[in-house]
């Protein structure tokens, strides 16, 4: 994984990372504090030979035997019978076995000096055993040397620097626990981060999407949660005049131009004219980005003929707030012509298309050679954008990319999975379609997957709720449209 990818990581899981960062920190507080407490205290004593003279042989010849005993005393200070004089001076309740594991005797290297550690559960208990163990020491190593602990032999053990009263515990170490605590909890983040990173399968950027499935992202819409059921559609002025009511959907506004320039330059040659808009599972959009799609293009000066096409969940008219009634099933039964259900709006270059009446095989009607005339019919005069059913549940969207110029998958990011996604697009695949691009639709504005929508520019793009549109006649191309001239 690269680095960009652990950040990502990180941006996804940061609040579960933290917490388990967090409770590795309190564990190890909580551990540490009902731990009992053991204090430290040292004493220190040096090892000294018994001078005969003052000449300078004689001093030698001192240090020399001193030197020869001081590792011997080591071991003689852990010994058992040292540990039963000071039990016997303290009057200690405990073996000698016992009180010999809480001590430390040690010789600092080319010194004749030894320094006793003794651990106790309270300051002033360490600081006795210390000072009473460098006692026994000194008259165990007499009795040694001279057979009787009262006399002093040619070697003895004089003490130097008494115990001191231990301020702080020498364990359990506050520090020590609290930072591998910290480290454990962050090794364990770490790895549950990597796990969910692992099995969620969930899409969540732009780039694992194209890299999992090998189709382009084409757009992304960012969430917008003052969309509701009948207001899901950019205003005229694309959220994009200063002081407009609507400015909070400008980031929206902005997306659906970029989605627009993108289709445009999928094939410069010869850019798309329909386009079917899909989506793996109902709920993910398709819709919304279908007319705001519609909206944006017909914005731009095209002519443009919005085709609800789904004809098991009609939500064409109910976006629009168009009156329901004769729709492009009508149309395809020979009802009506497309003249008379097409309804303006906008600028005066948009067509809106509803359904119509349900029919009972709609995959049978969307894939009839009718509904392919009526397609390229229009396609000659308008782009035609086509809100189909789901890809999964139903098959009249890949029936419709098979008869277009190919199909937008719009998938909701944190939602749709890469398997979903897959199936989707192996759908319009098996029918001889063409997945134009992929639309990633409720890409959050902040956090992990998040897309910079700060554009900083702003002008007049979409006409005001004021205008009018100049023509509201049905041009001359609508009205001359009929199916059973071009079959």
């Amino acid at each position: 994984m690269e680095l960009r990818e652990y950040l990502r990581v990180f941006r996804a899981h940061w609040l579960g990372m933290i917490l388990i960062t967090l409770a590795g920190i309190g564990l190890a507080f909580g551990w540490a504090t009902i731990q009992p407490k053991v204090y430290a205290a040292d004493a220190s004593a040096v090892v000294q030979a018994t001078r005969t003279s003052d000449d300078l042989g004689s001093a030698m010849v001192g240090n020399q035997l001193a030197s020869s005993r001081v590792k011997t005393y080591v071991v003689l200070g852990q010994s058992r019978s040292v540990a039963e004089r000071v039990i016997e001076e303290l009057g200690l309740d405990t073996s000698p076995e016992s009180l010999v594991r809480r001590i430390t005797v040690t010789n600092p290297i080319d010194t004749l000096s030894l320094q006793v550690t003794a651990r106790a559960g309270t300051p002033e208990a360490a600081r006795d055993v210390a000072e009473a163990w460098v006692r026994a020491m000194a008259a165990e190593v007499d009795a040694t040397e001279s057979d009787d602990p009262e006399v002093r032999g040619p070697v003895y053990l004089s003490p130097v620097d008494s115990a001191r009263l231990p301020s702080s515990p020498a364990s359990p170490n506050m520090r020590l626990a609290l930072a591998i605590g910290a480290l454990a909890g962050l090794a364990v983040a770490v790895g549950y981060g990597l796990l969910r990173y692992t099995l969620d399968r969930r899409i969540r950027s732009v780039e694992q999407v194209e890299k999992e499935t090998g189709v382009a992202v084409v757009g992304t819409i960012p969430e917008e949660k003052t969309f509701t059921l009948e207001n899901r559609l950019i205003p005229f002025d694309g959220g994009n005049t200063s002081g407009s009511k609507h400015a909070h959907l400008f980031a929206i506004a902005e997306s659906m131009r970029e989605l627009r320039t993108n289709i445009q330059f999928l094939d410069v040659d010869n850019p798309p004219r329909m386009i079917v808009i899909t989506s793996p599972l109902p709920g993910d959009g398709k819709s919304t980005v279908a007319s705001n799609l519609a909206i944006t293009l017909a914005a731009s000066g095209q002519h443009v003929v919005l085709i609800d096409g789904d004809l098991r969940r009609p939500m064409i008219s109910t976006i629009f707030g168009l009156a329901k009634g004769a729709g492009v099933s009508d149309v395809l039964a020979g009802r009506a012509s497309i003249s008379d259900v097409a309804q303006r709006f906008g600028n005066g270059n948009l067509f809106v298309v509803g359904a119509g009446k349900i029919p009972p095989n709609p995959s049978e009607v969307l894939g009839s050679e009718r509904m392919r005339t009526l397609m390229n019919s229009i396609a000659r005069e308008a782009i035609v954008i086509i809100d189909a059913p789901p890809l999964i549940p139903v098959t009249d969207a890949a029936v419709l990319a098979h008869s277009a110029d190919g199909a937008i998958v719009v998938s909701t990011v944190g939602k749709t999975t890469y398997e979903v996604l897959g199936k989707a697009l192996g759908n319009i695949e098996r029918a001889n379609g063409r997945a134009l691009g992929l639309v990633l639709n409720r890409v959050p504005r902040r956090g992990s997957g998040s897309v910079y929508y700060g554009y900083q520019y702003h002008g007049e793009y979409y006409r005001r709720d004021d205008e009018e549109p100049a023509d509201q006649e049905q041009p001359g191309w609508l009205k001359r449209m009929r199916i059973s001239e071009q079959a």
